[in-house]
């Protein structure tokens, strides 16, 4: 007879868990980087009334007979699903996009949350929305050493880049090879193998200089042969600048180059392919090397342009101006526009997640059942992405939940009736007595 009370009290009390699992469940809908929490039941030992027998002596064998004691709690399993993204717009927002987690640090202790929302404090470290510092590596002049042990993420407020003066320039387009009326030769103006046409194209290019000062150099293309029967060309190509001494002039930067196309492609003149020109002008001005591999002369509009220079003014970190990569990775906006590599956050994935403890404010730590932290960076083998600008969101099932809630209520209103009815029972033993 007590053992129908005790079973009953047993149920109570693990349908008393499963709502509080479920209510925290539903009380954490809303929390960034949650995972909702699942209750396993097992029943309890057995008391045996009667032992199995084997067939013998011909006689058939005979089962076991067992009376169960109750319900307990087996555990409770988080679901590790993948959240929804919810996006934020900040850079300091970082969701991670499959397996991992970001790693933080409280006091002398490691932590791992799956809770990115981040921020740079008053002293430009990289933390948590509670304060603890997110772990990971500061670059060095823009580079991270990812084989180094992660530490805390400081962004060097303050950092100057130093300037450097233009070396390389790369142009890109078409210089037209299509015959044009010589106003000097009204006869030389249909195609031949003689009309040079009065082609100029002028790109103006900005570049620096080794202070940082920024000024324009001209390149002009003027053609000076061509021959649509061949399909060869020749241009000049005379860089320049303005002069200071005298306004409206301009002087010459370097000496002038000769291009050479064949079917197109710039040449040597004697076939060989033409890439770059090379040692244009001095410093200040120069010396420049112009990569001209993508410059063509075909039929059409004139279009070559200026694709590509290096060199740079001076430039400061003065604000936390910064973006995020797919890899975690924290680029810096310096404010002359470069932008460097400031760090790298990193991420820790474990051979059991189901082990991990919960410390609180969405963190975890490790335990002796999660495995040891496989440290490394995000996009590495078995690290998820990282996605700037978006938290993850809790993966609690509403509907799931509710239902949880009505097979909790009616397994304790269950449970309840068992220790009514052995109360009745024992009533009808107690009054037998009368």
């Amino acid at each position: 007879m007590l053992r129908s009370l005790y079973s009953g009290i047993s149920g109570l009390h693990a349908h008393q868990q499963m709502m509080d699992v479920t209510g925290n469940n539903i009380a954490n809908v809303n929390t960034v980087g949650y995972k909702a929490s699942v209750v396993q039941f097992q029943d309890t030992l057995s008391q045996m009334i009667g032992a199995a027998g084997a067939p013998q002596n011909g006689q058939g064998g005979t089962n076991p007979a067992q009376v169960g004691l109750g319900v307990r709690n087996a555990g409770i399993l988080s679901n590790w699903s993948q959240g929804s993204q919810e996006t934020t717009g900040r850079a300091g927002d970082m969701m991670i996009q499959g397996d991992g987690f970001f790693i933080a640090r409280s006091g002398n202790e490691d932590l791992y949350t799956r809770a990115g929302s981040f921020s740079f404090d008053a002293n430009g470290k990289l933390v948590t929305a509670t304060g603890e510092a997110v772990q990971g590596w500061t670059a060095a002049n823009g580079v991270v050493n990812a084989a180094g042990k992660p530490g805390d993420i400081i962004m060097p407020l303050g950092a100057t880049i130093s300037p450097k003066g233009t070396s390389a320039i790369t142009l890109k387009g078409n210089l037209s090879s299509d015959d044009v009326p010589d106003p000097l030769n009204p006869t030389n103006s249909g195609p031949s193998a003689t009309n040079t046409g009065n082609y100029v194209t002028t790109i103006p290019v900005k570049v620096y200089d080794p202070q940082g000062s920024t000024h324009t150099v001209l390149a002009k293309f003027t053609r000076t042969a061509n021959d649509n029967i061949a399909n060869t060309s020749t241009w000049t190509v005379d860089f320049s600048k303005d002069d200071p001494a005298n306004p409206g002039q301009t002087i010459a930067v370097g000496t002038q180059q000769t291009l050479h196309f064949e079917n197109g492609k710039s040449t040597d003149g004697a076939g060989t392919a033409v890439t770059k020109l090379t040692g244009i002008g001095t410093a200040p001005d120069g010396p420049y090397d112009v990569d001209v591999t993508d410059i063509t002369s075909f039929s059409g509009l004139s279009d070559a342009r200026v694709f590509d220079t290096d060199g740079q003014t001076a430039g400061a970190l003065t604000s936390l101006s910064y973006t995020v990569s797919d890899t975690g990775q924290i680029i810096g906006v310096y404010s002359n526009g470069l932008k460097e590599v400031l760090g790298q956050v990193a991420m820790a994935t474990f051979k059991n997640v189901n082990g991990l403890e919960k410390t609180g404010d969405s963190m975890y730590r490790s335990t002796v059942n999660s495995g040891y932290a496989q440290v490394g960076q995000p996009g590495s083998a078995g690290m998820g992405q990282v996605i700037s600008g978006a938290l993850e969101m809790s993966n609690v099932d509403l509907a799931q939940e509710f239902t949880n809630l009505v097979i909790a209520q009616r397994g304790f209103q269950a449970n309840s009736r068992v220790i009514t009815t052995s109360d009745e029972i024992l009533q009808e033993l107690v009054s037998m007595k009368r």
